[in-house]
């Protein structure tokens, strides 16, 4: 399986519209991929938090419509990261879109740890509840978001849910980059799973962005990488490998609790 890691830096001085614009040619320049997966909250920004309420948008608002449409062009699953969702209720939710070759929307993920310590994304959004894995061309794919990635019992729990790697989309700042790609090989060896990790660049709200994006596999290798600029980030999955690591290393037939 090929993956395609767009590891944007967005300017929110620009309509929304126009960057989605950019990231629709963005997409549709990745013929050849099986998977291609974007960052968390580009179309509204990770840390512009002054933005959300009015550039909210429901699950079937033009990021999805723009994600399904190139990935019907490339014939590739697209992860489009993740917006800002505003639900029925008015509340709002940091939510990930998954969509199929054929442009269906194939799974949704609201992320569950909430980053910001009362303020931010906790004072400002919901926390979601269910944890998912899909299918992607037959690679069972646990879905998390960022901060997600510093509870490693959320991903043993998507383990025990058949998870085989794992897609992690961020918005991870540079002051805390080294944390970023430490988590990301941790996670890899504990589920003995790949990680496929999209991290934004660029300046957000004064803040820089750490960049990184990283592909991990399960025995913790490090396949990939990017540095610190905008840039797609390619690397090949062997699903065989999930299954040869963790028969000729058992470790997890060994757990206890």
């Amino acid at each position: 399986m090929r993956v395609h890691l767009c590891q944007l830096a967005p300017s929110y001085e620009r309509p929304t519209h126009d960057l989605r614009g950019d990231v629709d040619s963005l997409l549709r320049a990745q013929a050849g991929a099986d998977l291609v997966v974007l960052p968390e909250l580009w179309p509204q920004g990770g840390f512009t938090y002054q933005r959300w309420a009015a550039e909210a948008e429901p699950v079937d608002g033009p990021t999805l419509a723009m994600a399904s449409a190139a990935a019907r062009a490339i014939g590739a699953h697209v992860h489009a990261g993740s917006i800002v969702e505003r639900d029925a209720e008015g509340r709002l939710y940091n939510t990930a879109l998954l969509v199929g070759p054929d442009g269906a929307l194939l799974a949704t993920y609201r992320k569950i740890h909430l980053f910001g310590f009362s303020a931010g994304e906790p004072a400002l959004m919901t926390a979601g509840t269910d944890l998912v894995v899909a299918d992607i061309g037959g690679l069972a794919v646990g879905l998390a978001t960022c901060y997600d990635l510093r509870f490693p019992e959320m991903f043993r729990a998507l383990l025990d849910r058949g998870a085989q790697a794992f897609v992690v989309p961020a918005a991870w700042p540079a002051l805390r980059v080294a944390h970023w790609r430490l988590l990301a090989q941790a996670r890899a060896v504990e589920e003995q799973a790949y990680v496929v990790a999209t991290n934004t660049a660029g300046v957000q709200a004064g803040l820089a962005m750490g960049g990184g994006s990283v592909v991990v596999d399960p025995w913790g290798v490090v396949v990939a990488e990017a540095g610190q600029d905008e840039q797609v980030l390619v690397a090949d999955l062997n699903p065989a490998l999930v299954t040869k690591t963790r028969s000729e290393f058992p470790v997890l037939a060994d757990r206890q609790l």
